[in-house]
């Protein structure tokens, strides 16, 4: 077997993907953790840890186990002997990402990455303009943090930038690549630059700090206050990230015309449902009621999606059509010009073959599910199955998938 053999494919998907999702819950766990912890502090009332330079302290009990972390306000005054990183769980996520969009996009350009009725290019211009796309990406994004996160009000005009950069990114990915692609790569976009915070401030910025220390050098604050900037950035990329990352599994969702718009309003609905949260533990700790303003936003935004995107009710004609059964040669007719190409004699994708009456309707529930349901199949709806083919099999399989 080769490395290309699509049985060895099929296990390089499942194991990358396997990781991709134990790497990626490591991350954003300790990522919300850290985020909850720091806005969860209180100052310590304790003349020792005071003296000691101790900002912040915060009680916890879990596993039955009670737990006292505290924060410093720069650093300690005495570096411990064993200080533990978190960035593995960074850098294994993207590395293991980048690898399952490799196998299962790059390899595959020329099905994954082009649909000539969106844009009509080559595979390796499409590959080439993906990876240039993820680096640009986090250019601009880096560039409006250096340019506006240390002025006034530096936090709300980074955030209008980003989602400008957002909007930007997915207008022009969606008008490139087909939907399922374009949402993913929007998705790694941000999940990119969400590790490259990591790389280039987080670490770099810690481990100067760490070097001054060992140096008897006075701390330079800054360091910690960029760190902990892109920290919370990170933490408001989850959301958007990881819904891009669920929407291939929709066809529904990144298809039509105004698909930027929908994977925009996603992301920044996501975006708000996480400050609500971050933003409930500073109001626990100060005594003022959760602000879950922000998150009626966000969900009310996902009610106007879900209203937006609802399918349309069918005219009294069509309503007709629709109730009479659709035959088996209508129903061959189109499996034969829609799908055989890809389940039929000569390649039988996913082990799934529809070239016989039988094995029609051995599959009947999977071709249902994922042409009329999902709308995944025919991918990147390459044959050019109309809606009204789609109608037909939705009413074939209602009535029982006959094969006679």
């Amino acid at each position: 077997m080769s490395v290309s053999d699509p049985y060895l494919l099929e296990w390089a998907n499942l194991l990358l993907r396997w990781a991709h999702v134990i790497t990626a819950i490591a991350w954003i766990g300790s990522s919300f953790y850290f985020v909850f912890l720091d806005n969860s502090l209180t100052r310590p009332t304790d003349p020792d840890l005071v003296a000691k330079g101790v900002d912040g302290e915060l009680w916890a009990v879990h596993g039955g186990g009670f737990y006292h972390p505290q924060k410093y306000v720069v650093a300690p005054p005495r570096l411990p002997e064993r200080l533990h990183w978190f960035y593995w769980e960074s850098y294994a996520t993207w590395l293991t990402g980048f690898a399952l969009f490799t196998v299962l996009y790059l390899f595959n350009a020329a099905t994954f990455l082009v649909d000539r009725t969106v844009h009509d290019w080559s595979p390796a211009a499409a590959i080439a303009t993906s990876l240039a796309l993820l680096v640009a990406f986090w250019l601009v994004y880096d560039a409006v943090c250096r340019a506006f996160g240390q002025r006034e009000h530096g936090d709300l005009i980074v955030a209008v930038g980003v989602l400008l950069a957002v909007a930007v990114a997915s207008w022009l990915a969606c008008r490139l690549f087909p939907g399922r692609a374009a949402f993913l790569l929007v998705g790694a976009m941000l999940a990119t630059a969400m590790s490259a915070n990591v790389a280039h401030w987080i670490i770099p910025g810690q481990r100067k700090v760490v070097a001054q220390l060992k140096a008897g050098e006075p701390v330079d604050p800054i360091h910690g206050w960029r760190a902990k900037q892109r920290s919370v950035h990170n933490t408001y990329f989850t959301l958007p990230v990881i819904v891009a990352m669920l929407s291939n599994h929709y066809g529904w969702l990144v298809e039509g015309e105004r698909n930027w718009i929908v994977l925009v309003l996603l992301m920044l609905a996501g975006a708000l449902i996480r400050h609500s949260f971050v933003a409930r533990h500073n109001a626990a700790v100060e005594g003022r009621r959760a602000p879950w303003e922000h998150a009626v936003v966000g969900t009310l935004a996902i009610v106007g999606l879900v209203v937006w995107l609802a399918p349309a009710r069918p005219a009294a004609s069509a309503r007709a059509q629709t109730a009479t059964p659709a035959g088996y040669a209508e129903v061959r007719a189109v499996i034969e010009q829609r799908c055989a190409i890809c389940h039929g004699d000569a390649v039988q994708q996913k082990g799934v073959a529809l070239q016989t009456p039988e094995l029609l309707q051995q599959h009947a529930r999977q071709v249902y599910q994922q042409t009329v349901v999902l709308r995944l199949m025919p991918f990147n709806n390459a044959t050019q199955m109309t809606e009204e083919e789609r109608g037909l099999l939705k009413r074939w399989f209602e009535s029982g998938a006959p094969v006679r």
